[in-house]
């Protein structure tokens, strides 16, 4: 299969990435990265809930849905309304729920005859066996979430990339306007730790500097990588209450964190400076 013809379809259930660490979302930036490799987006499709109940009362509500909607049609994404219903549970207390799954799996394997790869946006379990089931008909299944990802849907798709880790899909909430763009000097990037010498107290960071794709080549030194790597030692941490548990656990992938780049006093290559945790397992 030819990279430039890859037919890519995505497919958002937008409540769920936003209730688990996705909030603010670039769906530009997330249309970008699932055409990776030369791929051609060909179905966008966004899921989702609005409260009609309350949008007749909460004309803020109303006008920032549509805006958001309006938004994601200019981006080329299909958008699918699903409304939230109210319940009452056993005690009486209100539950308000508005489920997509159904609709999007429906939907995701309608179109998969007419794809080659399937990006998903979302954590939820209930995708394993449509995940199977696409892998049967020959489509590439790849993975996109943040927090609260079911472990098992991570080890059934063909790939899985934290949303945390791709750069500007969650843009950082204290950068300034004018601040280096990710990946250059001074700049703020997300990576994780790959390896570490608890006896000396250093090791390094590696973080993905383009979305142009060759995923699967994760070695720096190939020129072909789209990652690259920055050294840190464990006095670079700051703002970890558990510092001493979260170092004995290094090197671990299921750590996300959050760090400054810094050209190397050492010599060449990036340091990474004020490490915070982003995302923990």
């Amino acid at each position: 299969m030819c990279a430039s013809n890859t037919k890519v379809g995505v497919y958002v259930d937008s409540s769920n990435i936003a209730m688990n660490g996705g909030y603010g979302m670039q769906y530009d930036v997330l249309r970008e990265f699932a055409c990776h490799d030369g791929g051609e987006a060909v179905r966008l499709h966004a899921y989702v809930a609005f409260d009609r109940e309350r949008a007749e009362l909460d004309t803020v509500y109303a006008e920032g849905q549509r805006s958001f909607h309006a938004s994601l049609r200019d981006l080329g994404y299909k958008v699918i309304q699903k409304p939230v219903k109210r319940f009452k549970d056993d005690t009486g207390q209100e539950i308000i729920k508005s489920n997509s799954d159904l609709d999007m799996a429906v939907d995701i394997l309608l179109n998969a005859d007419r794809l080659d790869r399937i990006v998903l946006v979302t954590g939820d379990g209930d995708f394993v066996r449509v995940v199977h089931a696409l892998q049967e008909r020959g489509c590439r299944v790849e993975l996109v979430a943040f927090d609260n990802v079911s472990v098992e849907l991570k080890q059934e798709v063909d790939m899985f990339m934290s949303g945390y880790l791709i750069p500007n899909l969650l843009p950082f909430r204290s950068v300034l306007r004018n601040a280096p763009a990710w990946g250059e000097m001074g700049s703020k990037v997300r990576g994780v730790c790959y390896y570490y010498r608890p006896q000396e107290g250093y090791g390094f960071m590696r973080f993905l500097k383009r979305m142009t794709g060759n995923f699967w080549v994760p070695d720096t030194r190939r020129p072909e990588s789209p990652f690259d790597t920055a050294y840190f030692h464990h006095t670079y941490f700051t703002e970890i209450s558990d510092l001493e548990q979260v170092i004995q656990q290094l090197p671990n992938r299921d750590y996300i964190f959050e760090f400054e780049l810094h050209r190397s006093q050492r010599g060449e290559g990036w340091e990474a400076k004020n490490i915070k945790i982003a995302a923990r397992p």
